[in-house]
């Protein structure tokens, strides 16, 4: 067994090689892109696939992943989670604040690292309870970055408020 530097799912070595500028094992870089795939394919008008990159990004600061990286999913599970963004409209703000802002600060992982991983996502049978089960995952990974809530809040609400577009979201 190994297990994943990032989200510390345990899981069979397979002796694959750890992806470049993500802190995770292979084998859990693995299972994400197996749920890439299914969000992909699902051609669903709220873009869950969005969900999903943010959530696997905030779960796996540390290491070799870049700063953006993170802070970009921890922005986008705090819209989602908070405001109700879609992953469309996640993916716009993602785009707006990108234009004002170019350098991010290194995110230490949370302490106590959510209870829910990719693995159990892609465990969850029916298309309904992957879905379900995103949904989960992104709530106990936004939950397990409450030290940080503060600064996310005030690093996304400033940059949208200044582009003339905040409010729900609900308006792009």
């Amino acid at each position: 067994m190994i297990e994943c530097p990032g989200c510390h799912v345990k899981l069979p070595d397979r002796h694959l090689n750890p992806p470049d500028r993500t802190n995770a094992s292979g084998e859990c870089a693995q299972v994400y892109s197996d749920l890439m795939c299914y969000t992909v394919a699902k051609q669903d008008p709220e873009f869950i696939h969005q969900h999903v990159v943010d959530t696997y990004a905030a779960q796996h600061a540390g290491g070799s992943t870049r700063n953006i990286t993170v802070a970009f999913g921890l922005i986008g599970l705090y819209l989602a989670q908070e405001k109700g963004y879609t992953g469309k409209q996640v993916q716009q703000a993602h785009m707006r604040i990108a234009k004002v802002r170019k350098v991010w600060p290194r995110l230490e992982p949370p302490l106590r690292p959510a209870v829910l991983t990719v693995m159990d996502v892609l465990q969850a049978g029916t298309d309904e309870e992957k879905d379900a089960m995103i949904r989960k995952w992104m709530a106990a990974v936004w939950e397990s970055w409450s030290d940080r809530h503060a600064w996310i809040r005030m690093t996304t609400d400033e940059p949208l408020a200044s582009s003339g577009k905040w409010g729900s979201g609900k308006s792009w």
